[in-house]
């Protein structure tokens, strides 16, 4: 583990992770494109003493973001947007945005994200990651995705040559750098933040994404519902990064938690159903058969779960959904067949992980705390990036009720410390490594 504190960051999926996020919230859907809304999100992270907030994005085209009534698939402001009005808001709170290495440049990223780094006083994280969306290259003028292994390829290249400007700029020098996908020759014209440059996040969950986390992030975003699942990723990113001649602690693997909270498990059980009540019909068999990537809709729902659905595929790369997300999924379904055989149905799975691949809690502040701490303690996390059903309340019982609780057990601050987000998660800055399709040069 990295440290003696666990590492909480709200994650904040617009109005919150529930497909009934905005009749949850009481508030209006034109809060999602105000600038004070979020202000006020990470205000309250904040006052929580939270590590960092975190926000996702997907750069294809969607339908109107006002009209939908399930929130998560697609962001409604671009990322560092929100995140320069939060970074205004706030003196603490780390900044982590999501920001393709599909549909980027690498100098203009660079520049944007040391920009805010800048802005907020060393405060900002790139969450980097391939875009699997099977409509986003149209938008780009291309024909089609990028396959998986070409999309890997251009991060390995992307992510280095960002670090690589973000350490010139630090030292004061240009690159010139000659590769497969980019040729770059200059500096940024901004010098080294307060703390260095940007961190980096990673949230790919295919043995490529792994492989990328191992060598090049400070945190992964994982998505792992069991204990044992747990256990055995967080080994496994370890050992990749030790194998890049890492130490352990340089690499905080944070998974996703769902939380639905109650002042009794009956009362958050009953937040549970009205939201599922509200929801869109068939939405979590929706959801169910795209991170399957298998059709589930003929499927009858009340009789034993089909298990032509759990099949590995073919060609993995010919998988559009998240790898990590079905892995995690399958691992759970097959471990309920096995403890239930034939009981377990279609409607069950639905129910269980038609929410998506990340582990769910449906209880108390104090049955969130257990969580927290045991996959803290059996080494499967070294925090978590929490997913609240719907914001403001979720967070705020989040930030009144739960990390109290993470205090008195002495495994939570009281106070920040520290200025920067490197800082808190200790993270020293590291240079650049080389790209394997051709390196970045120093003049």
């Amino acid at each position: 583990m990295s440290s003696d504190h666990v590492i909480l960051n709200a994650n904040i999926l617009d109005l919150g992770i529930s497909p009934a996020a905005w009749q949850l919230s009481g508030l209006p859907k034109t809060s999602i494109t105000s600038g004070d809304y979020f202000a006020d999100i990470g205000r309250l992270a904040e006052r929580g003493t939270l590590d960092a907030v975190f926000l996702a994005d997907n750069p294809s085209m969607s339908v109107d973001p006002l009209g939908r009534a399930f929130y998560r698939d697609n962001r409604s402001l671009e990322p560092t947007t929100i995140l320069t009005a939060i970074a205004a808001a706030t003196s603490r709170i780390g900044l982590i945005g999501t920001l393709s290495t599909t549909y980027n440049d690498p100098g203009e990223l660079a520049e944007r994200l040391l920009g805010l780094d800048h802005l907020s006083g060393g405060r900002a994280a790139w969450n980097a990651v391939t875009t699997a969306s099977t409509t986003a290259g149209a938008n780009f003028g291309l024909p089609a995705n990028p396959d998986r292994v070409s999309r890997y390829r251009r991060a390995d290249e992307f992510v280095d040559v960002v670090v690589s400007l973000w350490r010139a700029a630090i030292e004061g020098r240009d690159i010139i750098h000659r590769g497969e996908f980019f040729e770059l020759t200059g500096r940024l014209p901004l010098n080294g933040s307060p703390q260095g440059h940007p961190l980096i996040v990673q949230a790919g969950g295919s043995p490529t994404g792994r492989k990328l986390a191992g060598r090049t992030a400070d945190a992964v975003f994982t998505a792992e519902t069991t204990l044992a699942a747990g256990i055995e990723h967080y080994e496994h990113v370890k050992k990749v990064a030790e194998r890049h001649g890492r130490a352990r602690n340089e690499i905080a693997i944070l998974p996703g938690l769902i939380t639905i909270i109650g002042s009794t498990h009956a009362e958050a059980v009953e937040r549970y159903e009205t939201a599922r009540e509200l929801q869109e019909h068939n939405q979590e068999l929706t959801v169910l058969s795209r991170q399957l990537g298998h059709d589930l809709r003929r499927s009858p729902i009340d009789e034993p779960f089909p298990q032509q659905a759990l099949a590995d595929p073919d060609d993995p790369n010919a998988v559009t959904a998240s790898l990590g997300f079905r892995e995690s999924i399958v691992r759970g379904i097959r471990e309920r067949i096995s403890d239930q055989g034939h009981r377990y149905t279609l409607r069950k799975a639905m129910r269980e992980f038609g929410a998506g691949g990340h582990r769910r809690i449906i209880g108390t502040p104090e049955q969130i705390a257990d969580t927290i701490e045991q996959w803290f303690r059996a080494g499967a996390a070294d925090g978590f990036n929490l997913m609240p059903d719907a914001f403001p309340s979720g967070l705020q019982v989040i930030v009144d009720e739960v990390v109290p609780i993470l205090r008195r057990r002495g495994l939570f601050r009281h106070e920040y410390t520290e200025t920067t987000l490197r800082a808190r998660w200790n993270r020293a800055p590291r240079a650049a490594t080389p790209v394997r399709t051709g390196p970045s040069v120093a003049v």
